[in-house]
Order: C-alpha cells, then sequence, then structure tokens
C-alpha cells in the first residue's frame, strides 16, 4: 500500500489539528481544576517561573504578609489576582529625567 504525499500530509495535518484540540482541553481542564470560586490558583513552581524569583524570596514575601497565600492539604496556593496585587504594589517606575 502506498501513500502519495498530499495524502500522507493531509493525515498529518488531521493528527496534529486533533493533538491541539486534545492539549487546549488538558490546559482547560487544568486551569478550572486549581480554581476557587471560579479564580485561578497558582502553586508554588506556578509563582517561581511567573515572578522569576527564588524560593527564599517568595517565602520572604509570604513571611512579611506582601502576597496573601492559601494552604490546602499542606500546599501553597495564591490566588491569581493576589499576585496582580503583589506585582502592582512592586513595581516602581523609572525616574523622569
Amino acid at each position: 500500500m502506498n501513500i502519495d504525499r498530499i495524502e500522507f500530509i493531509a493525515w498529518m495535518e488531521r493528527i496534529l489539528e486533533r493533538l491541539d484540540l486534545l492539549k487546549e482541553h488538558i490546559d482547560e481542564s487544568k486551569r478550572s481544576r486549581n480554581s476557587i470560586d471560579g479564580e485561578e490558583l497558582l502553586d508554588n513552581q506556578d509563582l517561581l517561573q511567573m515572578l522569576k524569583i527564588s524560593n527564599r524570596s517568595l517565602q520572604r514575601y509570604r513571611s512579611i504578609g506582601k502576597l496573601p497565600y492559601y494552604t490546602i492539604s499542606g500546599k501553597l496556593y495564591y490566588k491569581l489576582s493576589d499576585v496582580h496585587q503583589f506585582i502592582r504594589e512592586s513595581f516602581n517606575p523609572p525616574p523622569n529625567k
């Protein structure tokens, strides 16, 4: 059985489309699973990657009360709105020259 190039490309495109749909579905279910009251929750790893800070810096922000957190089954979570507020409060615009 021989498959010509055009047919092969068409099959590959259909497979890639389905993989994209699966990825979207997985991403959506992951987001909805890590939410409370419709608001997305981030864990330590999410926040460390997002803010590009060390684990110790994140711990310091929690300790001094700059960044609210929630403990669920022994794991720390942060509301996305709290993280956005923390970023706004921490942002220092460049001085005018």
